[in-house]
Parts: structure tokens; C-alpha cells; sequence
């Protein structure tokens, strides 16, 4: 059976796996999401034999069914090869009763090379399927890591030109190296005057404008995503949860059709809307938990139904998840909507109006599969030490965030995995700070080797390519100026 897909704000709108993945946002701004989720048709005693490539296949063959075994294998062995530091992808850790997927072991050290390893094969094959002869420009904000995994899987791939917005003060030192170093020929890099919310507003306003994309068609290019907006970037993130609930059988740590919780860090909701998604699959998992930071409007949605971004932006230890508007939660909007268009457009449409709407009764209702919780700065470093004073092992600021509000409200009568979504080496000084106070007058790069010590774990070769490498990009613009910077890059 061909699944289609559809857009969250339009119904009627209607497309294939790759055409959906080419044109990453729908035409009338919405999110492409599935027809309906399909079932995993693999058995759980199979499953748990299988590779993570083998798993990969299990899992996107169901919903990329455009998509021939061949093209579809191609993809996934070219993603999921030597990039990964790690033979078996994302290793499950067991600390102290709590089990912590590491999904930080690709080529940029932060759980967006899941997906983002994959998505450029996915996109050109895509455009191979749709005869598409335009260039496809990738055009992405980022928060810190979409950015840096983004051009590392898009450099120099042929028929591609990928343009990354971050904002100039909102991500570590280490994010910014990663990115300002990137080499390729189609790479361009843009610091903004602003914060991450600009950033990906103004990314999904010249999505939405129809007179710049006739501009963009008339000089041979057309926009794409490299954001999890892209249904291309989430259906890989739900392989690793199917992946982490196999692993757990086959380690004799549960019993077949024992549920567990899954404790997300969460800014723009996709790592924990794919979650979500392998629960519908049939993965027996029990509450999906959202970890906020101090930029808490997921939590206070969970808790009132009332979704506000007006309200201070607090820049965190924890940049990936400094977002106010979560993207993502559209896709989760449309489905406890009833799958109902008008009302999901109506909502987003209240969102960009007054930066707030509030859902249904019966809408709330439908949100009890997740639970939600947050940490403070304070929390967050006393969580790093917690840890490591208990087991050794060194978690990064997003990680903690997650670990605290798993310790919090989730007990020990269940089996919990934590999504860890970034090594620690990539958020280095305030790591070590948490760990001990002494470290904060130390260079955030003169403690790399501190961490070396501390966890017992080698320098991630990520990390010691930035080291000496040389700044390769320094344009910066207003948040205002986006489209302007675009347009000059582009030559137009």
C-alpha cells in the first residue's frame, strides 16, 4: 500500500514520500505529515537480532513507500557507515537503573547526524524520482547542531547549494567553530542579529513566499529543508527509539510488550514527536516526557493547554532547546485535532497573529500519552554532578536536562531511556564547571582535555578537527535581512 502524505493546515494537499521530502514545508506553509502511521510489520523477537541499518529499512520502507528496497538500502548504507564512531549507531548505556541513548556518535557529535546522515541521499534520490533539473537549495536555521550536521551531510553534494542561519549569540563556542570551519564549495553560513525564533521564522517566511520562489524557479533554483519541518529528517529519528526498545530485549533488560518511558530533551518537538510516531508503530512505550530547559512554554503547554510564547527568551547552558516556538508541535496539533486542517491552520494562524492560542478540552484529553517537566540552570549543573559523582559517567547540559525530570517524575517502578542528544566534549566548559566550580576561569578549549581525563573517553575526532581549522565564514545580517542575504548569496 503507497502511503501518502498530507499538509497539517490543508487536507486536500496531497503527496508522495519524495515529493513531500523535496519540498520540505507544503505549499500553503503547512507540515507534511503521514496519511496515517503504519505498523511495524516486523515482530519484536526479529527485531531485536537486527542492525541498526537492518532496523533503519524496517522502519522507513513503511513510510517511504515510493521509495524502491534498493534506492532505500543505498540511502541508508551510505548514511549509517564510518561517519559513526561507533559500530552499532547509538549505543544504549545503563547507569544507575537508567539507560541513556547515545545518538551523538556521527560526524558532528549531536543527535541531528541521525538524521541528517540520510537526508541528502533521501533528497537527491527524491529529485531523481521527480525528474526535478533545478538546484536544490537547502535553507535551514539552527539552534546549534541542525546546522553543523546539515552541511556536513549537504557539502559538495552535486545539484545542492545549503545556506544555515544561526543566531550569532546562542550557541556554544563549539557550535560556532563547527560551523564558521565548514568547508564546500555550496556551503554559506549566516549569523543573525537575533535569536533562534527569528531565525526560523524568517526561514518559514521565504518558504511561504510565493513571488521569491517564482523568483528563485526563473534562475533555476528551488527551496528545500534540512529542518525537522522536513518529514525527510523525521522518519529517520524514529528508528533509533524502535532501535533503543529492541536493544533492551535483546539484553534481557524487559520482557516482550513491557513498556517503558522515553524522557526527551525538548526545544522544537521533533525528537519527541518521533517518539510519538514509534509508539503508534506498536513499540511498547508508556509516557513520552518532555524535558524543558528555562525557556519552558512546552511544559506550561502540557500543564494548561495553552500554548504562549510571550515571554522572556532566556539564552541557556542548553542553547539547542532555547526555542519558543516548537515547530514540531503542529504535526502533534493536527493529530489530537482530529486530523482536522481548519482548526490546526487556525491555531498556527493565532500563533503567528498574538503569539498564542489555547486547545480544546477534548484535544487535552488526547495529550495523555506525554508527561512534561523542566529543569533550571541551577538543576541542570547539579544534574552533570549528580551523575558523575554517582557512576562516572559525563552527560552534556541537554542530556541533564532530561535526566533531572526523568529522576523527578518518572519513579523507578518503569525502565526509562533518555534520549542523550550531545556529547559533553560539545558544551565543554559548562560541563565541567557543573562537575567542579574550580574549572570557571578556565578557556572553554584549554578544558578539552580536562573532559579527556574526567570521563575516561578520547576527544571526539569532531572536535579535534576545529581545533587549528581555518574560520571560513564570517557574514553576519539582521534578522530583517534574511531574505536580502539569500538573495546575494544566491547571486539573484
Amino acid at each position: 500500500m503507497d502511503l501518502y502524505y498530507k499538509s497539517t493546515r490543508d487536507s486536500n494537499v496531497k503527496a508522495t514520500a519524495s515529493e513531500a521530502i523535496l519540498t520540505g514545508l507544503a505549499p500553503d506553509g503547512g507540515l507534511f505529515v503521514p496519511e496515517s502511521i503504519p505498523a511495524l510489520d516486523v515482530p519484536l523477537e526479529k527485531l531485536k537480532k537486527m542492525s541498526y541499518q537492518e532496523t533503519a529499512y524496517a522502519v522507513m520502507k513503511q513510510f517511504l513507500t515510493d521509495f524502491t528496497e534498493e534506492e532505500l538500502k543505498r540511502c541508508i548504507d551510505k548514511a549509517y557507515d564510518e561517519k559513526f564512531d561507533t559500530e552499532e549507531i547509538v549505543p544504549l548505556v545503563k547507569m544507575d537503573n537508567t539507560y541513556y541513548l547515545e545518538l551523538f556518535h556521527g560526524a558532528t557529535i549531536a543527535f541531528k547526524d541521525m538524521a541528517l546522515s540520510i537526508l541528502p541521499h533521501l533528497l537527491t534520490t527524491s529529485a531523481k524520482k521527480n525528474r526535478t533539473s533545478n538546484e536544490i537549495v537547502i535553507l535551514t536555521a539552527t539552534s546549534g547542531d541542525t546546522g553543523k550536521a546539515a552541511m556536513a551531510g549537504f557539502a559538495d553534494v552535486e545539484g545542492t547549494r545549503i545556506i544555515v542561519f544561526y543566531p550569532k549569540d546562542g550557541v556554544s563556542k563549539v557550535q560556532k567553530l563547527q560551523m564558521a570551519t565548514q568547508k564546500g564549495k555550496n556551503v554559506a553560513v549566516v549569523a543573525i542579529h537575533g535569536n533562534f525564533d527569528n531565525a526560523q521564522s524568517g526561514v518559514k517566511a521565504m518558504f511561504e513566499d510565493k513571488a521569491l520562489a517564482k523568483e528563485l524557479e526563473e534562475k533555476g533554483y528551488q527551496f528545500s529543508s534540512a529542518n525537522s519541518i522536513n518529514i525527510g529528517r523525521l522518519v529517520p529519528q524514529v528508528v533509533y527509539y524502535v532501535y533503543a526498545y529492541a536493544k533492551l530485549l535483546e539484553n534481557d533488560e524487559i520482557q516482550e510488550g513491557e513498556t517503558v518511558n522515553v524522557v526527551v530533551p525538548t526545544g522544537n518537538f521533533g525528537n519527541i514527536l518521533a517518539a510519538y510516531y514509534a509508539k503508534k508503530m506498536g513499540i511498547p512505550i508508556d509516557k513520552l516526557v518532555c524535558a524543558s530547559n528555562e525557556n519552558k512554554v512546552l511544559f506550561d503547554f502540557l500543564k494548561t493547554g495553552i500554548y504562549d510564547r510571550n515571554r522572556q527568551f532566556v539564552l541557556t547552558s542548553s542553547p539547542s532547546m532555547d526555542i519558543l516556538i516548537s515547530s514540531n508541535l503542529e504535526r502533534l496539533i493536527y493529530l489530537i485535532a482530529g486530523e482536522d486542517s481548519k482548526k490546526t491552520k487556525e491555531l498556527m494562524e493565532a500563533l503567528k497573529r498574538d503569539g498564542k492560542y489555547e486547545i480544546t478540552e477534548n484535544m487535552r484529553r488526547k495529550l495523555s500519552d506525554f508527561a512534561g517537566g523542566y529543569a533550571t540552570e541551577e538543576q541542570t549543573a547539579e544534574e552533570i554532578k549528580r551523575v558523575y559523582e554517582k557512576t562516572g559517567y559525563v552527560i552534556d547540559t541537554h542530556t541533564a536536562v532530561a535526566s533531572h525530570v526523568c529522576k523527578e517524575i518518572c519513579g523507578d517502578d518503569k525502565k526509562c531511556v533518555i534520549a542523550s542528544t550531545a556529547s559533553p566534549y560539545k558544551f565543554v566548559k559548562s560541563v565541567m564547571t557543573a562537575i567542579d566550580k574550580a574549572y570557571e576561569g578556565e578557556d572553554e578549549f584549554a578544558l578539552l582535555e580536562n573532559m579527556c581525563n574526567v570521563s575516561k573517553t578520547e576527544m571526539p575526532q569532531a572536535i579535534k578537527d576545529i581545533l587549528d581549522a581555518e574560520v571560513l565564514h564570517r557574514t553576519e545580517c539582521d534578522a530583517d535581512k534574511m531574505e536580502e542575504t539569500v538573495k546575494n548569496i544566491l547571486g539573484i
